[in-house]
């Protein structure tokens, strides 16, 4: 089977959003995470191959909304539910050959995520007002913050949503003030070890965190705040910013196999960081999302160094496969997630995370591919840790057609 045959092979078995309301975690259905709004994103990108996509598509679209307006609302950010629809609305409906038939639901969507920016923005502000240190995770991360938030708004401003700019340029601001460098101990994106989620937080000393990671930390902030810059949006200090970061995690940079997750209170008091274990390989934690982010700061600071050190973090991978800890084929801690991130950049790493997407795949489990989690294996039919998620990054690799798209699905995890 080849990764064409495997991606087709998954969308066929997600075909009806019936089994995906069966089969998802109850908290997540209607969420871009786990759920409707994933599934209709891959059907959207395969509508070019065959209509029968485009039809399941709006079907799952459909089913979405009704168990968003019927059921209780998961998460504040894009991978959530309200959020989570309209990333999949945006970024989905230009892969049809009939845009329109979402336009009205998308416009509805992109005003209300532009509002909600505004809103987290505004918390943010009175917060800095007060005196307050740190930043929670819901405030700023790719996963529930600004980061992805920002970012779906960027792509809805590209195809013509006006009224993303205020969300936009609010997310930007924000932004943009926690990653300046103000002389202090802490940065902006510190967080209280009991503002972490307990599993977290029981790793952590009473110092607190700050975290490295696309998916948590500060390389997630830097990746939009790039860009956007690059796409044109940017607001006052927002270079300085972009900077900042990176001068941070090159800081806290402990060697060429990448950063440590979180540089704790303790280590930033001290200016030192201890060797501990910790993912190292993975979209979310790691070089490969780092490294992404590098990218994106390189390329809006038009620093030639930075890129090429960047590339090299991400090609270095190739020489390391033998001790990845990346995680069955799926996209966040997955084969999947550096199999994107590496695409564009370094075709031998990339063909080997591809490579071992393929060997996931198992006709005998119900979406071909299954997430593993702590050894333990899920049939998901998510984007985040699902079948998905794992159909989309194959249908790149196999080069599938597709109806042309100003932004690609992979821009909820700051990638494109």
């Amino acid at each position: 089977m080849n990764a064409a045959e495997a991606t087709l092979a998954i969308a066929e078995r997600l075909l009806d959003p019936q089994r995906v309301i069966e089969t998802a975690p109850s908290y997540g259905v209607a969420t871009l995470a786990d759920g409707l709004p994933g599934t209709a994103l891959l059907h959207a990108r395969l509508s070019a191959v065959d209509s029968v996509f485009a039809t399941a598509a709006r079907a799952h679209w459909d089913a979405a909304v009704v168990r968003a307006a019927t059921g209780p609302a998961q998460g504040a950010g894009i991978f959530g539910t309200f959020g989570g629809l309209t990333a999949s609305l945006v970024l989905g409906s230009p892969y049809l050959s009939d845009p329109d038939v979402t336009a009205a639901a998308t416009a509805r969507s992109v005003r209300w995520l532009s509002a909600h920016a505004v809103k987290i923005a505004a918390y943010h502000a009175e917060s800095v007002r007060a005196g307050g240190s740190g930043t929670s995770w819901h405030v700023y991360d790719t996963i529930s913050g600004l980061s992805g938030i920002g970012r779906i708004l960027l792509a809805a401003r590209a195809g013509g949503h006006g009224s993303a700019e205020p969300g936009l340029v609010a997310a930007l601001t924000a932004m943009t003030t926690m990653l300046t460098d103000n002389g202090v101990a802490l940065p902006g994106w510190w967080v209280p070890t009991d503002q972490h989620p307990p599993v977290v937080a029981a790793r952590l000393d009473p110092g607190g965190a700050a975290d490295t990671g696309l998916s948590h930390g500060v390389a997630g902030p830097l990746a939009f705040l790039a860009l956007a810059q690059s796409a044109g949006y940017s607001v006052a200090g927002q270079t300085t910013a972009i900077r900042d970061a990176v001068g941070w995690l090159d800081r806290w940079r402990i060697d060429d196999h990448g950063w440590p997750n979180h540089v704790t209170g303790q280590e930033l008091a001290a200016g030192a960081v201890a060797q501990r274990s910790g993912r190292r390989v993975a979209w979310c934690y790691g070089v490969p999302g780092i490294a992404r982010s590098l990218l994106h700061a390189a390329h809006a600071l038009r620093d030639d160094d930075l890129g090429q050190a960047a590339r090299a973090d991400l090609a270095r991978l190739g020489t390391q496969n033998a001790n990845w800890d990346a995680v069955g084929p799926t996209l966040c801690h997955g084969y999947s997630g550096v199999a994107r991130c590496t695409a564009d950049v370094d075709r031998d790493v990339a063909e080997c995370a591809a490579a071992a997407v393929m060997q996931s795949v198992d006709h005998d489990r119900p979406f071909v591919v299954a997430h593993v989690e702590h050894g333990v294996r899920h049939d998901s039919p998510g984007y985040l840790t699902g079948a998905a998620g794992v159909a989309l990054t194959l249908s790149e690799v196999a080069g599938l057609p597709s109806h042309s798209a100003s932004t690609l699905w992979d821009a909820p995890l700051l990638i494109a």
